[in-house]
């Protein structure tokens, strides 16, 4: 099979529409704090596995590493396999964003073609995200962050190897819920100034893969929301680090106050 983004949408489509009503009561059931479902198989598995393999290596990506996370990220998508591109551009299709919109009962929801702050995320040992809120808008500041597709293609990544998300739908002093980065098992969470996630440090000498997606909207899904930097805390267990982390916010947000992209505009985006 040839594969592209468009016969590749459709497989996400069809297992997301075969499933939708399991997805929408598992969605629903979370929606009140942070709401996501997951699903697991999305595309087959040989195919998914192929994807694997046209992942860039480390040193052909882009290393973040401070207080904040340790992380490897990849957008610049025309250096790397195309297989690649088109897969990420394959969640973006319109079909498939209609239908997950729909599960998670929202409306007016579009993909991004810049990519900003998605694409491909590689962890190998010791990589870790603190727990944050993501940006609330996009590139532009138009339009709302409204939710993480995150698709995990690491062959046989065990719950033990750490790597996996985190969602604090309680809250910081209250226990996590910890989602499997599972081999062909795709994520989907709400993104709004209460959806605090993480993701657990690698411990395994091996590299966890993730394609990942957001979509926006026109409105915001939480009334209550306000603009906001991506923003990072410490753990229950890393107070003088929360301390840092919180002044750390506090000097980014007001310097985003004087300068609507930032100091620099984030060169974490697709430039074609």
């Amino acid at each position: 099979m040839n594969y592209n983004r468009n016969n590749i949408g459709e497989l996400i489509f069809n297992q997301l529409e075969k499933n939708k009503e399991s997805l929408k009561k598992q969605f629903l059931k979370s929606k009140d704090t942070i709401g996501y479902f997951f699903l697991d198989d999305i595309l087959p598995k040989e195919f998914a596995q192929l994807i694997h393999e046209k992942f860039p290596k480390i040193d052909q990506a882009v290393k973040k590493k401070n207080i904040r996370e340790y992380k490897y990220t990849a957008y610049q998508m025309d250096k790397y396999d195309s297989l690649l591109e088109e897969v990420i551009y394959a969640f973006q299709d319109e079909k498939v964003i209609k239908l997950v919109s729909g599960i998670c009962d929202l409306e007016h929801v579009y993909g991004d073609e810049f990519l900003y702050a998605g694409g491909l995320s590689l962890m190998k040992r010791d990589s870790f995200l603190n727990p944050h809120l993501d940006n609330s808008h996009d590139k532009d500041r138009n339009r709302w962050r409204v939710l993480n597709l995150l698709y995990y293609v690491t062959p046989d990544w065990e719950l033990e190897n750490g790597g996996n998300l985190e969602v604090w739908p309680n809250g910081l002093k209250n226990k996590q819920i910890t989602i499997e980065s599972k081999f062909n098992r795709l994520v989907v969470m709400a993104t709004h100034q209460n959806s605090w996630h993480s993701v657990s440090k690698v411990v395994k000498d091996d590299v966890r893969c993730c394609v990942s997606n957001y979509y926006f909207s026109d409105t915001a899904l939480l009334v209550s929301d306000e603009f906001h930097i991506t923003t990072f805390r410490g753990r229950s267990s890393e107070k003088i680090k929360d301390i840092i982390l919180q002044i750390d916010n506090s000097v980014r947000s007001s310097l985003r106050k004087l300068f609507k992209k930032g100091v620099r505009e984030n060169p974490h985006q697709y430039k074609k």
